[in-house]
């Protein structure tokens, strides 16, 4: 599995319009093949900053994803609306399949 965490600083004058364009493009990338999971957040710490997590079946289905029409795309608008590079964490793990259960919280009856 690939997993990658990118925080993208979007320009304050930008946000609704970065917001539009990271929805259409999560629905896009969770449509692929090889995506696991596609998501947006906001930080918590700076409201102009999202978080994206995502994560792909393994290398072959990430170097698909970024040929993808709406990867270059995104890539084209990002710079538009980014008020700095975002800083990203990309990490190759083999072993690993997706998201598992969490040991340390589980629901009360």
């Amino acid at each position: 599995m690939i997993l990658i965490v990118i925080k993208m600083p979007v320009r304050p004058d930008r946000i609704d319009e970065f917001r539009t364009h990271a929805d259409e493009y999560a629905r896009a990338v969770n449509a692929e093949e090889g995506s696991l999971f596609f998501e947006w957040s906001r930080s918590v710490e700076d409201p102009n900053t999202f978080v994206c997590i995502e994560g792909f079946r393994d290398s072959e289905a990430g170097a698909s994803h970024v040929a993808t029409p709406h990867a270059k795309a995104a890539f084209d608008w990002m710079s538009d609306l980014v008020a700095e590079q975002p800083q990203i964490i990309y990490i190759d793990a083999p072993e690993v399949g997706g998201f598992g259960p969490m040991g340390e919280v589980k629901p009360r009856s």
